[in-house]
């Protein structure tokens, strides 16, 4: 198994860059001592309580791409404090990934008030989830209601002169959007039906339906 090596200090003087060292050095041993491959060491300065940091979003993009498995720290206050440190517990935990720390020497053990705060997250996350895969049943319904036939949609032809396009039914998009629904419940919907498309498809096309429009009124 890999694990990240993760090292911070919260401030920019000279005498932390021994700390920042010692850290890593620390770490190396925990690592070997489990049996953990290091992928990766992050170090940097910067406030605990800070969740907008290179190293972290460094930390977050190894850890969805399944480059590691664990992650290791000096205690649980250098992956950070306050409301930053159980948004980081979550993400990582979310993951898949283990927490170790020298503190534990192994792995972490979470406090109980943490624990309980992490599970309220995951709860109000589930419901999040479920209120959002409603609101676009919602929106679903409500074209199909309007008169949505997926089977009449006009199909754009392919780009000879690049990638082919996603075929998308513009007007329909145009008509939905008349209708009050966003583009995310556009693109929900139309996935719904078959088509693969994102967000951003959706509103791109209906920008160039609706700009084609504009310049046929010209």
């Amino acid at each position: 198994m890999n694990a990240i090596i993760y090292c911070r200090v919260s401030t920019e003087k000279e005498s932390q860059e021994t700390s920042l060292t010692r850290q890593e050095d620390e770490l190396k041993q925990l690592a070997a001592k489990l049996g953990l491959g290091v992928a990766a060491v992050i170090k940097e300065q910067a406030s605990g309580y800070e969740l907008n940091r290179d190293g972290i979003f460094e930390l977050l993009d190894l850890l969805k791409e399944k480059q590691t498995e664990a992650v290791l720290i000096q205690d649980e206050t250098r992956l950070g404090r306050g409301n930053a440190k159980i948004a980081l517990f979550h993400v990582i935990l979310k993951n898949g990934a283990r927490i170790y720390s020298l503190s534990h020497d192994g792995e972490i053990e979470i406090s109980e008030s943490d624990s309980m705060v992490l599970k309220i997250v995951g709860i109000v996350e589930e419901y999040q989830r479920k209120l959002h895969n409603l609101k676009i049943k919602r929106g679903m319904l409500r074209a199909v209601d309007d008169g949505y036939k997926p089977q009449k949609n006009l199909k754009n032809q392919g780009n000879p002169g690049g990638r082919e396009r996603k075929k998308v039914p513009v007007e329909e998009i145009a008509r939905l959007r008349a209708n009050g629904l966003t583009f995310e419940e556009i693109a929900a919907t139309l996935r719904g039906f078959g088509y693969s498309v994102s967000k951003a498809t959706v509103h791109r096309r209906y920008l160039e339906y609706d700009k084609s429009e504009l310049d046929g009124e010209a």
